[in-house]
């Protein structure tokens, strides 16, 4: 496998694909494909356009929250990972309309796979990105799995936006999409280590989802939402204001109990009628608590993913990685963000890093807690 990251502030989309390809091809000659993370300014048609010329590799990424390379990072930049060698089969499909049925869309990704009908030896991953604004991510993460006959790890996130939460987009070769997921399969001769870490500990009591309706929590031990959160507020020294609730829900995220662990799903706002807007669905009847964190718990939680991913990875050494956490863990840590990335290549001794901030993250390994997760480092080792 050959790998090569590039970064560009250049903030013309045409002049940052003959940035990002210039970089991307000094290190590889000939990628057989590109995967590209580019902020909210970007034209992002345009960017597509000229990074295929220049390069003509298969493309496909999304709209980012937050972008970084090695030691340069932060927002309105591009990012691009190449990919290429004798020793990797890889292809890229989408799936569209997730809104109007979610599971459609996974099967039509899958079809684009070829591994699920090619069954020659080789470790199968994929990349996957969502429009995170669609919504029915878990359900398209456990779709996937089931139409793979879980033989498959994923590892990814939504499309991201800034947090605005207004328009996110995923790239597939030169489309920008809306409503739709895009994947990048990648058959290996060697594993592709992937590794799962929040940091976030137990704040309150558990509670009860006694009503929802997606994204919308109306409810938690029959009462409103927004008061369960204004009691713990009130509770541990905090301030919750209902017209701008940000600043609290950032270190006051939802934990959902599962089988495999914590689950969390950060709020983003409160209703008139006490009701509380999160970023990603919250399940009828779950078992919730709210949850904290501190800046050397993400840290930590981020040493924890890479340990993890190295563990996956086998014998064999990492020579490039890509690395996810949610927009809300870069805007609550702000500047302190960077000990997180440092953590983490740090620990791989300086291998080249590569990734962005976004709208939930995806990932589903073995060994590893599953599904759509908010406020999550998602580690990615490629082998060397």
């Amino acid at each position: 496998m050959q790998t090569s990251v590039a970064i560009s502030r250049e903030g013309n989309s045409v002049r940052a694909a003959d940035d990002l390809a210039k970089q991307l091809l000094a290190k590889v000659a000939e990628p057989a494909a590109i995967v590209l993370f580019a902020a909210r300014a970007y034209d992002h048609e345009r960017l597509l356009k000229r990074l295929h010329e220049r390069t003509g590799a298969l493309l496909v990424g999304a709209s980012s929250a937050g972008e970084f390379a090695n030691d340069i990072g932060g927002e309105g930049f591009a990012t691009a990972l190449a990919l290429g060698g004798r020793d990797i089969q890889i292809t890229a499909s989408c799936g569209r309309n997730i809104s109007a049925d979610p599971n459609r869309a996974a099967q039509e990704l899958v079809a684009g796979f070829v591994g699920v009908r090619d069954l020659r030896p080789g470790y199968r991953s994929a990349l996957v990105m969502t429009d995170a604004l669609a919504g029915h991510a878990d359900r398209l993460v456990d779709e996937l799995t089931l139409a793979t006959a879980g033989q498959y790890q994923f590892f990814g996130g939504g499309a991201g936006d800034n947090a605005q939460f207004q328009k996110t987009t995923v790239f597939y070769g030169g489309a920008v999409l809306t409503d739709a997921i895009v994947g990048l399969e990648i058959i290996s001769e060697k594993p592709i280590g992937v590794g799962v870490s929040h940091g976030w500990q137990l704040a309150s009591k558990a509670l009860r989802v006694t009503e929802t309706h997606g994204v919308k929590l109306v409810s938690l031990n029959g009462l409103p939402a927004a008061d369960i959160f204004q009691v713990h507020a009130s509770e541990t020294g905090q301030k919750l204001d209902p017209n701008a609730p940000i600043p609290f829900f950032l270190h006051n995220i939802l934990g959902i109990e599962t089988a495999s662990g914590i689950k969390l799903r950060v709020p983003l706002a409160v209703t008139a009628d006490g009701a509380v807007i999160c970023a990603s669905e919250v399940p009828q009847d779950a078992i919730v608590r709210i949850m904290r964190s501190t800046h050397q718990s993400t840290v930590e939680a981020a040493q924890a993913a890479t340990e993890a991913a190295l563990k996956a990875l086998g014998p064999h050494k990492p020579q490039a990685v890509l690395f996810f956490d949610c927009v809300a863990t870069r805007l609550r840590m702000g500047q302190a963000f960077t000990r997180e990335l440092s953590a983490v290549r740090d620990r791989l001794g300086g291998v080249d890093l590569t990734g962005c901030n976004t709208h939930g993250q995806i990932a589903r390994a073995e060994g590893q807690f599953q599904g759509f997760h908010n406020c999550t480092a998602v580690v990615c080792l490629l082998p060397a």
